[in-house]
């Protein structure tokens, strides 16, 4: 965590516009191979017909326009995923001088709450900072750290800019376990602490990707901390150590992770799972094991990141 951190306050100032974090290979050509989409296709709706419960996905190569999708712009609970728009908005704030990462923020035994995070088990009164806050919202999915920031940005202001980016339909609604916080509660009750659809969330990855979520070197930093994401146990988890940047949610019905890979080509994915029947809170959980797989096959359609230091 304190490298993490350090590395994150490291690029704030420094980031360049390629959209690579630090330590990430650089490519050695910009010529950019294609896959065989419509064999993905059937191997993506082969792996998503098995499943048990609802699986919606999107897949766009950011570098050679191919896409393929199946339930693309169909709604889906989001889970923890939908702590995405939070942290590009804050970025944004940042971006315009309103906000820094240095701010402090002190953490009050009333904004603790249970779930994913470890904010909630330090002493009361600590002080961390609003880049503190977003490592661990980006990193470990800390509840308490993203209601400590939505305290700074607002829900309302995580619309606006979702909005702006032709992201209509990607909402948070509230803060982490505190549902009477909801500013749309027909649709919380409905789909929990967020929505949005495959494609949206591909969309903002992309975005990220080409630096047109906030700034080049806003995205850059994003996507530093979204690469030391802890969960590896989803896209990422059959992919042999292919850099992702990604952000995960997941409840008893739901599962989602979306992120970014760095093969060849950079290609944005977006997997979300509803109305699951297995509800266990395990490694083998069934839709898990179906975003894995997806991740393996997304993976195996393009030529691997070849750098100059293999």
């Amino acid at each position: 965590m304190k490298r993490g951190l350090t590395v994150l306050l490291a690029l704030v100032p420094a980031c360049a516009p390629a959209q690579t974090p630090s330590g990430a290979p650089q490519p050695m050509s910009t010529s950019f191979a294609r896959a065989d989409t419509a064999a993905l296709h059937r191997t993506l709706d082969g792996i998503a017909s098995a499943h048990k419960g609802v699986v919606g996905y999107s897949v766009r190569n950011v570098d050679t326009g191919e896409q393929l999708e199946l339930r693309g712009d169909e709604p889906f609970p989001t889970a923890s995923l939908i702590k995405m728009s939070l942290l590009v908005t804050l970025f944004d704030l940042i971006e315009k001088g309103s906000i820094s990462l240095s701010d402090p923020i002190r953490v009050l035994k009333v904004d603790k709450v249970p779930g994913s995070g470890m904010i909630q088990h330090l002493h009361d009164g600590i002080e961390i900072t609003v880049g503190d806050a977003a490592y661990m919202m980006s990193t470990i999915s800390d509840n308490t750290a993203t209601n400590l920031l939505i305290d700074k940005v607002s829900i309302r202001r995580t619309w606006e800019k979702m909005e702006a980016l032709g992201l209509p339909r990607t909402k948070l609604h509230s803060k982490s376990f505190l549902r009477a916080t909801s500013v749309a509660m027909d649709s919380s009750v409905k789909y929990g602490l967020g929505v949005t659809t495959p494609n949206e969330m591909s969309q903002l990855f992309a975005l990220l990707a080409q630096g047109k979520a906030v700034s080049p070197r806003a995205d850059s930093t994003m996507l530093a901390m979204l690469a030391d994401n802890t969960n590896g146990q989803l896209l990422q988890r059959l992919t042999a150590g292919v850099r992702l940047a990604h952000k995960d949610g997941a409840t008893d019905q739901v599962r989602t992770n979306c992120g970014l890979f760095w093969l060849q080509s950079r290609v944005s994915v977006c997997v979300m799972t509803k109305e699951n029947q297995d509800r266990r809170w395990v490694i083998d959980n069934e839709a898990q094991v179906t975003i894995a797989r997806m991740g393996e096959a997304i993976v195996a359609a393009w030529p691997r990141l070849t750098t100059a230091r293999q």
